[in-house]
């Protein structure tokens, strides 16, 4: 079949990945002019790994990726208030954890599609329509074709989303808190494998030296207005109003804004569907079940799903009837599950108040102690999710 995949992030290269290992024809088409750059640090394993794992790229992730040795928590003057080594904790995982620049991932997935597969830069969908036996589809600058299936893995704001399903407002969750992410060149201090955290009432600033010189920094503030959704200039304004008055390295850091690299600011979200197909068209990864930037394993929840979506449609022998809601029944349980558990994470990163905030500290302290750590952290890294045998080809993929 011929498959168009909306979204080269993470949820669409390892779909068509697993889908032209199966014999079918995914074309995938993504709006930005080239694979994205810079983008936050994600903490990779369980269930994703085992999936990179058998796309033959830990090696890759292994080798960009990094394994911090130190959590630190400091106050105004930069002095240590809170510590705690988180490897002893990812140790559990069995050397199955990486954290990685978002970018790196996706970059790593691209790399290992065959040369056959297409991939269209500079382009999105203008309309859907599914009459039964094929979708038409329109894009904004190619001309017309028609596929077999369409598969929305084109993010939280998801186009695909829009045209098949309804406006993102029918499906978001807000959870009053907004993410900033970007890195600068030359930044000092620099602290090798910390993730040096300040947090306040309503906001946390994240800092992480990154290699070649770079520093990623992490805002997560308490926000229930709009974020602009283009305009570097607009982004900034609001970080500079929103983050004014905040002392450690904040103003050093907002001074050197313009100088970004990148820049992404969106509020942390959640997307909550009853189904994720209509017909001939279906959802992957954010596009269809966001768990929020809170829930940190939305990168390893996109490539199981991606993953899980091409081999039901091997097993189906291609039939999307079968598959598409297949596909939903094996994840909808965990990945509901793990919504609900970052909607409760955001006192974590934004405390709305002095206790909060005192709280967080105090868990962070007791980290130190390895038996906590674990009692803590541990039972978080446990995936619940088995992954079925890998999508084979089939006659009917012709």
């Amino acid at each position: 079949m011929r498959i168009l995949i909306v979204g080269a992030g993470i949820a669409g290269p390892t779909l068509a990945y697993w889908l032209h290992r199966a014999g079918h024809e995914p074309v995938i088409v993504e709006h930005a002019p080239a694979l994205r750059d810079g983008g936050y640090l994600v903490d990779f394993w369980g269930s994703g790994f085992d999936v990179a794992d058998r796309m033959g790229i830990v090696p890759r992730l292994v080798e960009r990726g990094y394994v911090m040795r130190e959590v630190r928590e400091v106050s105004d003057s930069g002095r240590r208030i809170a510590h705690f080594d988180p490897r002893p904790v990812i140790g559990t995982a069995g050397g199955r954890y990486v954290s990685i620049a978002r970018a790196d991932l996706a970059g790593a997935i691209c790399d290992a599609l065959d040369d056959e597969v297409e991939m269209i830069f500079g382009d999105t969908v203008r309309s859907l329509r599914d009459d039964g036996t094929k979708v038409q589809v329109e894009f904004e600058h190619r001309a017309p074709q028609e596929f077999d299936l369409v598969v929305g893995a084109d993010g939280l704001h998801s186009r695909v989303r829009a045209l098949a399903f309804g406006p993102e407002d029918q499906f978001a969750r807000e959870l009053g808190i907004a993410v900033a992410a970007f890195d600068l060149d030359g930044y000092r201090p620099r602290d090798e494998l910390v993730a040096v955290t300040r947090t306040q009432v309503g906001v946390q600033t994240l800092r992480v030296a990154l290699r070649d010189d770079a520093t990623m920094f992490c805002f997560m503030f308490r926000h229930d207005g709009e974020v602009p959704a283009d305009g570097e200039a607009a982004q900034r304004e609001l970080l500079r109003s929103r983050l004014s008055g905040l002392k450690w390295e904040v103003p050093a850091i907002l001074a050197r804004l313009p100088e970004a690299r990148t820049l992404y600011l969106d509020r942390a979200s959640q997307i909550r569907m009853p189904s994720w197909s209509s017909g001939r068209i279906a959802l992957v990864g954010d596009a269809a079940a966001c768990p929020s930037l809170l829930a940190g394993q939305g990168s390893a929840l996109a490539m199981v799903e991606a993953y899980v979506l091409a081999g039901e449609l091997s097993r189906a022998d291609g039939d999307h009837r079968v598959a598409f809601p297949a596909y939903r029944s094996r994840l909808a349980s965990v990945v509901s599950t793990k919504q609900d558990a970052a909607v409760g994470l955001g006192a974590a990163f934004a405390p709305r108040n002095g206790m909060q905030l005192l709280l967080r500290n105090t868990v962070v302290a007791l980290m130190a102690i390895p038996l906590v750590a674990r009692l803590a952290m541990g039972r978080s890294l446990r995936d619940p999710i088995e992954l079925p045998a890998p999508p084979e080809p089939h006659a009917a993929a012709a």
